[in-house]
This record gives structure tokens, sequence and C-alpha cells, in this order.
């Protein structure tokens, strides 16, 4: 891959970041709403009891997703070169891997059902285990097309796998299937969104080839794959004792606060994570451009993520009615909480990005190995003062690491994470701002009117962002950043000269 100055524009780059950026931005925005309506209608058919129960197997086998991937999608996009024997290699290990995890986890449905103390999850385990092989089969297909930009195919895939697996959910529960409705919906979200990626790839695998040269590719997912467990097991671990100490019932509605909050966040990071780290791997020897790229994702990431959990945590209790129902009430104060740790989550999520496109893998693990740690005793420690407690645990240990992550790549890398620093800081200040507004607009409006307190909230949330970028002029520029990307995006889509050599690499091979 060729170097060239910062100072010289990649059209073509820009033209695949900007377009990149519109369809998975589209596309999440459809999933946001398939998702939430979700939420809210098997929220209505099954209890707390029934989604506890599903959290009790997914917080322990989901650590298998994490060693199904062992960081090789990652490393598939990542690579600057990339031949079709390696692809074809790194098809057969995740298949393989998924399937050893299939068979594992049916075998170890018994301890499983024996750590709660409850039977029924046996069958529940041994039903789930086999969207690890489903989704093993998955990952380089979605890997080659992150690779080459294909994003509105991998949007195709995601939308139709979940739309099909929602109404399996909803149909199972409709009959009376209890948590079984919940088993439906993965099961067939991952054959569904399979099939798919199958249909719509340009690329097929073909035999296992022995001199493919797969060390660097091995090397660099494993490192991945370290760090990835680590960060699974501080984001579960919660889920882990609530389930184990409190039982079901208290897992259920942590699970559902927990839902409320990641649903809107995952589908923000996930598809930001798909364009940017394309991008930024290309972008990774050019210093000045990887900084502007990256301080702009991450102020446009916490925007969103402001704009939503502003209204969520200001009317809280109107939203869980509204999503939920009366009978998930109990949840507000937890999902208050939650709200707070997906803020410092989002605010650290480019460090995550620094440490994969510039290859720095063994240093998101020596990052992860100091900061997991941290939060799983602080979530541990706060299980003492139940449900609240744990969350307030989790909050806490996202909030150090987010500071810690950011010297970190300071120490690691070019990148000016002084910059990253204050972009977070500076949107805690303006939405904090902005979510106390909101809560004090509706402070004396009755509580049996959800809908009309999240009208006058948001609008109130509004209003008060707008006065600060009225008074703050460097907010202000941030605000017209975010809202005139649109109409820049469209511009550098109009023809123009061909990009210089700085753009990536597409050979014969890579496709």
């Amino acid at each position: 891959m060729t170097k060239v100055a910062d100072e010289t524009p990649s059209v073509g780059l820009a033209r695949s970041a900007s377009r990149g950026a519109v369809v998975m931005m589209g596309g999440q925005g459809a999933r946001i709403v398939v998702q939430l309506g979700g939420v809210v209608v098997l929220a209505r058919l099954l209890g707390p009891s029934e989604f506890g129960l599903v959290a009790m197997v997914t917080a322990i086998i989901g650590v298998g997703e994490v060693f199904r991937d062992f960081g090789l999608s990652s490393a598939a996009v990542q690579a600057k070169n990339l031949s079709p024997y390696q692809k074809d290699n790194l098809f057969w290990i995740n298949a393989g891997i998924g399937l050893a995890l299939s068979i594992a986890t049916f075998l170890l449905s018994g301890p499983i059902a024996a750590l709660y103390g409850d039977d029924r999850l046996r069958t529940l385990t041994m039903v789930l285990s086999v969207t690890f092989l489903m989704n093993g089969l998955s990952t380089q297909f979605r890997a080659d097309l992150g690779r080459h930009l294909a994003f509105g195919r991998l949007v195709i895939a995601d939308a139709v796998g979940q739309v099909v697996g929602l109404t399996g959910a909803i149909t199972v529960a409709v009959l009376g299937g209890g948590y079984w409705a919940l088993a439906v919906q993965q099961v067939g979200q991952s054959l569904i969104t399979l099939v798919v990626l199958v249909i719509v790839a340009d690329w097929f695998p073909g035999l296992i080839h022995r001199r493919a040269g797969m060390g660097p590719l091995i090397t660099y997912g494993s490192t991945v794959f370290a760090a990835q467990i680590l960060n699974y097991v501080s984001r579960n671990v919660d889920s882990v004792i609530i389930g184990a100490r409190f039982g079901a019932v208290p897992l259920g509605l942590y699970n559902r606060a927990f839902q409320l909050v990641m649903l809107p966040l995952l589908q923000l990071q996930a598809p930001a994570t798909r364009v940017a780290l394309p991008i930024l791997s290309r972008l990774q020897d050019t210093r000045i451009r990887f900084n502007a790229f990256i301080s702009f994702g991450q102020t446009a990431l916490l925007t969103l993520v402001g704009l939503m959990f502003g209204i969520l945590g200001a009317q809280a209790s109107a939203v869980v009615q509204v999503m939920l129902g009366d009978k998930w009430l109990a949840a507000v104060p937890t999902f208050q909480i939650l709200l707070v740790a997906g803020y410092f989550q989002a605010a650290a999520y480019v460090t995550y990005w620094v440490f994969l496109a510039k290859g720095l893998t063994r240093a998101n693990l020596l990052s992860a190995l100091v900061t997991r740690p941290i939060t799983i005793g602080l979530i541990a420690l706060g299980s003492q003062w139940g449900v609240p407690g744990v969350a307030a645990g989790f909050a806490l240990g996202l909030g150090i690491t987010w500071p810690i992550s950011l010297l970190w790549i300071r120490r690691v890398s070019d990148v000016d994470s002084r910059e990253l620093f204050f972009n977070g800081l500076r949107m805690i200040v303006v939405f904090g701002v902005a979510t106390l507004a909101s809560y004090a607009s509706t402070m004396a409006m009755p509580a049996d009117q959800p809908v009309l307190r999240l009208v006058v909230g948001t609008l109130a949330l509004a209003l008060s962002l707008v006065i600060e970028a009225a008074l703050w002029p460097r907010f202000r520029r941030d605000a017209l950043a975010v809202i005139g990307a649109r109409k820049y995006l469209a511009r550098e889509r109009k023809p123009s000269a061909p990009a210089p050599a700085a753009a990536p690499d597409t050979t014969v091979e890579d496709r």
C-alpha cells in the first residue's frame, strides 16, 4: 500500500466512506424500529421470568461467540492484502470453531442448569447451541462484505434475519410457548441471516490450503480474541451474578433495562465500526486524516447517543411504561444507572477502533488486562447492594476505563487522545444540562400520561440544546458539523478527479 502525504485527499475513499455511512445508518434506523417493536410486543407477551431464564443461558454460552469469531473477522478486514487461499482457510477455521462450540455447549447443558438450579435450562441450552455453528459459517461472509465496503448487502442480510426471527418469536409467544419464543428468535435469526449472506456475497469458500501464510492473521486474531474475552466477561458477569444470587425475575428486570440501553447503543456502534474500521485501516499511515476522521466519528457517535440517552434518562418512567408496560416499572432505577454506563462505553469505543485499525492488538489486550478486572471487581462489590448496586458497579467500572483507554492509545500511537477526551467531556456537560432540563419540564405532569411526558420532555431537551449551541461556540461547531455531514457526503459523491494512489488496493485476489 502506497503512503500519501496527509494533505492529499482521497476522493475515492471519501466517497466509499460516505456511501457506507449513509447506507449503514439508514439500514440501522430500520433495524432499530424493528427491534424496538419487538421489545414492545414481546415485553407484553412474556414476563420477567421468561426473559430471565434465557438471559441465564446466554450470559454463559455467549462467551462462545467470542471464541467462534477468534478475532478473525477483524483480521480479514484489517489486512492490507488477503489472498483467496487465506479467505478460504479463515472460513474453515471459523466454521470448525463454531461446530466445536455447538457440541461443547450441548454437552455442558447439564452443568449450566445445575449452576442456576433450574432444569428447564438444560433443553434450552441444547437448542441454543446450534447458533454457534450457523454464526461460525457466517463470519467470513460478513468479513468479506465489510472488507469490500458492501454495506448495503450486510444491512439486507441482518434486516431479513431480524424480521424473520422476530416474527417467529411473536408467533410462538402468542401460542403460549413462553421462553421458547426467545429461543426461536435467536435460532431463526442466525439461520436466515446465514442463508441471505451466502446469497448476496460475491464469494464462496473453496477447500483448505496448507501453504496460505496464515501466521500473521492468526496472531492478529488471537490477540483481538483475548481482549474480547476479557470485555465479554466484564460485561456479562453482572447477569451471571444476578441470576445465581437473586433468581430469574430480578435478572429479567435487569435484562430488559440493559436491553433498552444497549439496543440503540449497539445499533449505532456496530454499523459505525463496519464503516470506520475498513476506512481507518487504509488511513493508518496518514496521521492528520486519521485523527480528523476518528475525532469526527466520535463526535457524531456521542451526539446521537447523547440525544437518545438524554430523553431516555430524563423520562425513564414514561419510556418503560410505553416500551415495556407497567409490570416493568421496577426496572426504572436500574435503567437510569445503566444509561450512564452506556455513555461511558460509547465515549471509550473509539479507542477500540484505533487499536484494530493500527494493528495494535497486543496493546489492546494489555489495556483490557488492566481495565476489565476493575469493572468485574466493582460489579461483584456492587452486588452486595442488590441489582441497582450491580448496575452502579458496572457504570463506575466503565467510567474508570474511559480515561485509562485514552491514555493507553496516547502511549502506543500518534492519535490525539486529548482531543478525544475533551470531545467526550464536552458532550457530558451539554447533554447533562439538556437531560436536567427535560426532567424538570415534566416534574409536575401526571405519571399516567407517559406519551405526553415524552413529547414535552423531548421538546424541552431540544430547546435546551439550541440554547447551549447559541451560547457555546465549540458545541455549535460540533452540531453544525454533524448536521452538515450529509451535505458534505453528498458533495463528495459528485463526479470528481480519479483518486490518487492512496486509494485501497482492490485486487482480483481480494474479491
